[in-house]
């Protein structure tokens, strides 16, 4: 008996390491190790690369928080992941909710909660999946009004896979005559036909613990490295007000959605924010890519985010974040917008509980 409960009591003390599971990414993992131990002074907490020596099923791992930047990727690590939420470990993002997530559903959140997003339809694939003959699409074949797709997003469009990933895959395409020479190029994936927005503004948005936002102005044309050195033009009151609406529509998408860590970017065409990619949960955080003041902001936000999450942490019980999505559908209701709400289009923003920084 007090060899178990020496055993229990031992495995809870363990728990209190924070990890972060990543790949080649470099300069993001070392700055929120150190910055973690160097708030904790490791004494409640230490932090870490995640090791792992042994996965086995139903077994707790020895972190009561893990940052995962590259499951995604590793198939291994996902599953990891969900055997250790599964006992206790608060992994961000949530492993199970991020599996199922995908860009055209969000698009289709998006329209719930009062965010706009360009127009979109879902196409079926060129090439018929392994194992599948036209029977296996008897629903579709034949029924799918190709035409009216088009109509309705015109063109330019962009053409993109509906489960996303890192811009591979995606067309610009300027005419019908570019969607037939391209879309055969898409095999079996299945994808998004997007009207374009001809932005004067774009913006790409750090949102971590639902509740802190970095604004980050953003050209997604320039060269990888030069992208967050765009100026902006939302200066004086109606900037203002223009900024505090993406504020807005970022905690929106990632209360619905349940990240904890994510992007979301915004073009700006005739003063509205349309939210054109919301799907970021591993998002790029290198300080070479996003420069030193927005690297700095994400390592300290992520810090404190992962050391109030390990204060949190309850054994015995699953410590994941679960979206608005999540939660009212499992009571039956529904994920829309107020009647009064939903008729302005607009939901007040809730106040923060830390202190919200955004870039000039």
């Amino acid at each position: 008996m007090h060899d178990t409960i020496f055993i229990l009591s031992k495995r809870i003390s363990i728990l209190k390491k924070i990890g972060i599971l990543h790949g080649k990414e470099r300069t993001f993992p070392q700055a929120f190790v150190e910055r973690v131990n160097e708030k904790t002074k490791k004494k409640d907490f230490i932090a870490e690369s995640v090791m792992i020596d042994r996965v086995a099923q139903g077994e707790a791992t020895d972190y009561a928080v893990i940052i995962d930047r590259i499951s995604q990727d590793v198939p291994f690590y996902k599953a990891y992941l969900k055997n250790a939420a599964l006992n206790g470990t608060a992994v961000i993002n949530n492993p199970f909710w991020w599996s199922a997530d995908e860009k055209f559903f969000n698009n289709c959140i998006a329209t719930k909660v009062g965010v706009p997003v360009p127009k979109t339809v879902l196409l079926p694939s060129h090439k018929l999946p392994p194992d599948t003959n036209e029977q296996s699409f008897s629903n579709l074949f034949g029924h799918y009004k190709w035409n009216e797709a088009w109509e309705s997003i015109g063109f330019p469009a962009y053409m993109k896979p509906h489960s996303g990933g890192g811009w591979k895959s995606v067309y610009k395409l300027n005419n019908l005559g570019e969607f037939y020479a391209k879309h055969p190029e898409t095999g079996e994936l299945v994808m998004l036909l997007q009207e374009e927005i001809q932005f004067t503004d774009y913006f790409r948005c750090y949102c971590i613990d639902q509740t802190d936002v970095r604004i980050m102005p953003y050209e997604p044309r320039n060269p990888h490295h030069l992208r967050y050195v765009a100026e902006t033009h939302a200066q004086g009151p109606e900037g203002k007000k223009l900024l505090a609406t993406v504020h807005d529509y970022v905690l929106r998408l990632n209360k619905a959605l349940g990240y904890d860590f994510n992007t979301a970017e915004f073009a700006v065409r005739d003063g509205i924010p349309y939210a054109i990619d919301f799907c970021n949960p591993a998002p790029d955080a290198d300080v070479h890519s996003v420069g030193q003041e927005n690297f700095e902001w994400v390592v300290e936000a992520a810090a404190n985010m992962a050391i109030a999450k390990a204060k949190a942490f309850k054994p015995g019980v699953m410590n994941l974040t679960w979206g608005d999505f999540m939660n009212q559908s499992v009571q039956h209701l529904g994920l829309g917008l107020p009647a009064a709400a939903e008729a302005k289009s607009e939901i007040p923003a809730e106040k923060p509980k830390k202190t919200t920084k955004k870039a000039s």
